[in-house]
């Protein structure tokens, strides 16, 4: 072993004494944050279904097509947590032999879901508001609709405020995204005010205008969601990772090169293949354990990872080709 390999592995043994860890409860680990996540979604569902279910009354007593818009909406947020509460408790589920990589992929099926859902809130809130406009009709209880509307803000910023504290605490960007985007739905449920106080004003076009620009809110964030499924469904990660892995592959002693990097999502676990160059003249034992230690530095690299296959390939000599008998398969 080279000196910086010896001088790695002395340090790497002198911080397990220090601060010991098992892989083997990142399992456990990731259970516990797997029923945090799926505890947030189910205290923001009540949440938002309570302030939906206060506005679709107002809706219903008023008329206002501004709050029928941002009732959609919050109602969609709300029910969002019901695929992805079900794809969190599959995802849980060991593989089978069918299943071989277990059941992660309920969570992309659970992204469809909410495309859809979100696709079918914007037409019927579009709908209703161009209707309105070609055939006016005045809006009663203002007072009524303009509570409404702080209620929305108030319970989406209560929502926002929840996702985003578990989000960062149990490390999952995506729910901490969906806080963000719960905030961003507050706001427009102030644009509910606008159209309120247009319909006090003696302007009837001011209601439906605004369920105009809360539809193309949820277009918008339409756009965002189906493009963030449609990467994970095509196996789509940040550049940024593959970079991180490729470092700690080739910092790892015995890896003489670093050749593909393949990392793709399954749930909200990262799985790893990549292929590592070593020394020819090594041992069988010596390659398999190089292969160990780059997988283990990648678990270290790459906190969501769920596993590394990492092929270690004898270095080449002149015109010499160790994967010739396949180049007519690939």
């Amino acid at each position: 072993m080279s000196e910086h390999g010896h001088r790695h592995g002395l340090r790497h043994r002198i911080g397990h004494l220090l601060r010991p860890h098992s892989h083997a409860g990142e399992a456990d680990r990731a259970l516990e944050t797997s029923s945090q996540g799926i505890r947030a979604l189910w205290i923001s569902l009540a949440g938002l279904g309570a302030t939906t279910v206060l506005q679709a009354a107002v809706v219903a007593l008023s008329g206002s097509v501004a709050l029928l818009g941002d009732t959609l909406h919050n109602a969609t947020d709300a029910l969002t947590a019901v695929p992805l509460g079900i794809a969190f408790v599959l995802g849980r589920r060991p593989p089978t032999r069918r299943y071989t990589y277990g059941y992660g992929r309920a969570e992309d099926l659970a992204g469809v879901v909410i495309v859809l859902a979100v696709a079918a809130s914007s037409v019927a809130a579009g709908y209703t508001a161009v209707e309105r406009l070609l055939h006016p009709q005045p809006v009663d209880h203002l007072a009524a609709v303009a509570a409404a509307a702080l209620a929305g803000f108030a319970g989406n910023e209560l929502v926002a405020r929840y996702r985003v504290r578990v989000g960062r605490r149990i490390g999952s960007a995506a729910l901490v995204a969906d806080g963000l985007h719960a905030r961003a739905d507050g706001f427009a449920s102030l644009a509910v005010l606008l159209g309120a106080g247009g319909a006090a004003l003696g302007l009837p076009w001011a209601d439906p205008a605004v369920g105009l620009l809360i539809t193309a809110a949820i277009l918008a964030v339409l756009g965002q969601t189906a493009r963030e499924v449609w990467r994970r469904l095509m196996d789509a990660v940040d550049p940024a990772l593959v970079d991180r892995a490729e470092t700690a592959l080739a910092a790892t002693p015995g890896v003489l090169a670093v050749g593909d990097v393949r990392l793709r999502w399954t749930g909200h676990r990262l799985r790893a293949e990549c292929d590592v160059t070593v020394d020819p003249s090594c041992t069988l034992v010596r390659a398999h354990r190089v292969a160990v230690d780059a997988e283990h530095a990648l678990l270290h690299a790459l906190p969501r990872l769920a596993g590394a296959l990492v092929h270690p390939d004898p270095r080449p000599g002149p015109g010499e080709d160790h994967h010739a008998v396949l180049a007519d398969h690939r």
